[in-house]
């Protein structure tokens, strides 16, 4: 996953709803002397919050279920792989790209397999962790605890000079490849999807936040996707607020290309995914990803019948 900050939502639970974001209150007491909030209403509050998250989303469940399976459809899963791994491989087949590990000198260290997870954005590390819970003892244990060492930087320092053999090795076994497309769903494509559906974007829309996700990470700074999602909404109503579907994903893609072309690493800031795919789509009136479709990114065209 490409992204220019890495949040690291494990440290305090985000309660991500249509509308808003919800810190649940920490166990920790406030810093410095004077009088404190009670361990037993610090509960009781934390205790409230996750009783509304949980209401909330029994009623979101229930609204998405009458929902038609847009970007979810088996059809046009597969369609919004193949589109995402034009731009992240230059390839219309994601399944090559299991094995894929490479330091793009981004300052995300290494960045691998089907989705981009990159060892200084947390989400690498999560799927090795994942995956040797699930299965102890593979090539990639090994390299955990330095795996947690680099987290968060662009290091190399006890992965060198036998993980990237190691990745490509792994990326053999049929468990982990499972495992990356596992990772990938939870912690893009489903979330992405969901929130979309939520939003009430169509089949596009459902792309467009899926493609976002991947690229900028589930981050809530500016230059994340939550953030980004955020600064659209201060522009324009969500469809499920009454607003209008297009006018939305277009101020969507507009701020979405000020945060790339704003980074501070070059090659981040190549918007021809937005410009030249997303924005041809939506120009086109194609609110559900009908095929055929062509596009451009990095200036190869792609055509799907």
């Amino acid at each position: 996953m490409r992204r220019a900050g890495c949040l690291f939502l494990a440290v305090v639970p985000v309660l991500v709803t249509a509308g808003a974001y919800f810190l649940v209150p920490s166990n920790s007491e406030p810093p410095g002397g004077g009088e404190t909030v009670s361990q037993s209403a610090r509960d009781d509050a934390r205790a409230k919050a996750e009783r509304r998250h949980a209401e909330d989303r029994a009623a979101d469940d229930e609204l998405i279920a009458s929902l038609p399976p847009g970007l979810a459809a088996p059809d046009k899963k597969e369609l919004a792989h193949r589109i995402v791994s034009t731009a992240e491989n230059s390839t219309l087949d994601w399944r090559s790209s299991y094995g894929y590990i490479e330091d793009l000198d981004d300052g995300q260290g290494y960045t691998a397999g089907i989705a981009g997870f990159c060892t200084g954005t947390h989400d690498l590390l999560t799927l090795v962790e994942r995956y040797t819970e699930a299965h102890p003892g593979n090539g990639l244990a090994r390299y955990l605890p330095a795996l947690r060492e680099v987290d968060g930087t662009d290091s190399h320092e006890g992965l060198d000079p036998g993980f990237t053999d190691a990745w490509r090795a792994e990326a053999e076994v049929p468990a982990f490849r499972e495992a990356q497309e596992e990772e990938r769903d939870r912690a893009y494509f489903d979330p992405a999807v969901r929130l979309a559906k939520l939003d009430g974007l169509g089949t596009l829309g459902q792309f467009v936040y899926y493609d976002a996700m991947v690229f900028h990470g589930p981050d809530t700074d500016p230059d994340g996707f939550y953030g980004i999602r955020e600064r659209v909404m201060e522009e324009a109503d969500t469809p499920a607020e009454g607003g209008s579907e297009t006018a939305f994903l277009g101020i969507f893609l507009d701020v979405r290309r000020e945060a790339m072309l704003s980074s501070k690493q070059r090659a981040h800031t190549d918007t021809s995914r937005v410009d030249t795919a997303q924005r041809r789509f939506l120009d086109a009136g194609n609110l559900d990803l009908d095929t055929p479709l062509e596009w451009q990114a990095y200036g190869e065209t792609y055509r799907l019948p």
